[in-house]
């Protein structure tokens, strides 16, 4: 029997590139996973396909911004299985807008989706998990949590450098639980954000990753999966860094 078989797990943001990748490689090693997404179509046809591939997995609309979605979904996904065992909050907006032409409203839906979006998550899954004494939860941040934004908004890079200190502060607060806290900042991943860029500017990307070229989505679902895997039971409160060298610290 695989480690992780029969375990339930949530994924926001789950429907494509990065979170979808995560989705089906939790899936691969015997994982139930709810794709959430606010795209519920796209999180449906992600589903259609795992389940094509022999992979258990079910399609939920979700906003990670509204407090009283996340309770309801997460409330019955915990009245139907009985637990959540495995949170990847993986759910996340970009913007790529010069500091000084950032509007309040963007600002605010940046922070509401990036940052209070995983706050609200990890404190719907919290007391299932502490209940249990067994969880794990992987925070997806971003490099430019810990470098700034270069082509990424201001608002973005502050979200994803809250989402390190609140996983960080989770981590300790769960520790005595038996429950694993932890982060992961990845570089520039092929999706549809990067898709956007010039080659030009992905030129300019590339020649500074020491590994000299840009990461696969399945590169950070393989993280994901050592994180929840029982190879890391002793690590939590870690930020790791998936970025081919671009920062190393």
């Amino acid at each position: 029997m695989r480690e992780l078989e029969g375990r339930i797990a949530v994924v926001t943001g789950g429907a494509r590139g990065i979170g979808k990748a995560i989705c089906q490689t939790l899936a691969g090693e015997g994982v139930r996973v709810a794709v959430c997404d606010v795209d519920y179509e796209a999180s449906r046809q992600t589903v259609e396909e795992m389940k094509d591939q022999g992979l258990s997995a079910f399609a939920v609309k979700l906003d990670v911004s509204s407090g009283r979605e996340v309770k309801k979904v997460f409330g019955k996904i915990i009245d139907d299985f009985g637990k959540v065992d495995i949170l990847v909050n993986n759910a996340g907006i970009c913007y790529y807008v010069p500091f000084e032409k950032i509007t309040e409203e963007e600002w605010d839906r940046v922070l509401a989706v990036n940052l209070k979006g995983t706050f609200l998550c990890c404190q719907a899954v919290m007391h299932s998990m502490m209940a249990q004494r067994w969880g794990k939860i992987v925070n997806i941040s971003s490099v430019a949590a810990k470098i700034g934004g270069i082509l990424a908004g201001a608002h973005y890079s502050a979200s994803k450098a809250g989402v390190i200190c609140l996983t960080k502060s989770l981590a300790l607060r769960l520790a005595p639980y038996g429950v694993n806290v932890n982060g992961i900042c990845p570089g520039q991943i092929r999706t549809r954000m990067t898709d956007i860029w010039s080659e030009e500017e992905k030129g300019i990307f590339i020649k500074q990753i020491p590994l000299g070229h840009f990461g696969e989505p399945r590169d950070i679902a393989e993280t994901v999966l050592f994180l929840v895997s029982e190879k890391a039971k002793f690590i939590t409160g870690e930020i790791v860094d998936v970025n081919g060298g671009l920062f190393m610290d």
